[in-house]
């Protein structure tokens, strides 16, 4: 998966871009991990009854120069990429998802594209 200006997850309509005024404070205000090579990393659970042991885990990756992002829904294992549009849970999934994005987007991270 390579780093975009534009992303969406899978199954979902919505694209996010990243923002123009995304700082690196932020990033690690909200929770991000810088790794050595400069990248920035997030998990965050999806599931609301048990956030410790996750099914499914949202992971958004910033590149190190701030110009591009990915994300992904992937197993609690992190080996592999879920549809949470097709899930069972997918409300609470979908709940917790919007929750995170509306976050990143109040810190001026990632900004909704408009259909």
């Amino acid at each position: 998966m390579a780093f975009d200006k534009t992303t969406k997850l899978q199954g979902d309509d919505q694209a996010y871009t990243i923002s123009d005024g995304i700082k690196k404070f932020s990033l690690r205000d909200v929770g991000f991990n810088e790794s050595k090579n400069g990248s920035f990393t997030l998990l965050r659970s999806l599931d609301p009854t048990s956030p410790y042991s996750a099914t499914v885990e949202l992971k958004v990756m910033v590149n190190s120069d701030l110009s591009g992002f990915k994300m992904a829904a992937v197993a609690g294992n992190g080996l592999r990429e879920v549809n949470i549009f097709k899930m069972d849970r997918k409300d609470a999934f979908l709940e917790q998802f919007h929750y995170i994005m509306e976050n990143l987007a109040e810190r001026d991270i990632i900004v909704p594209v408009e259909h």
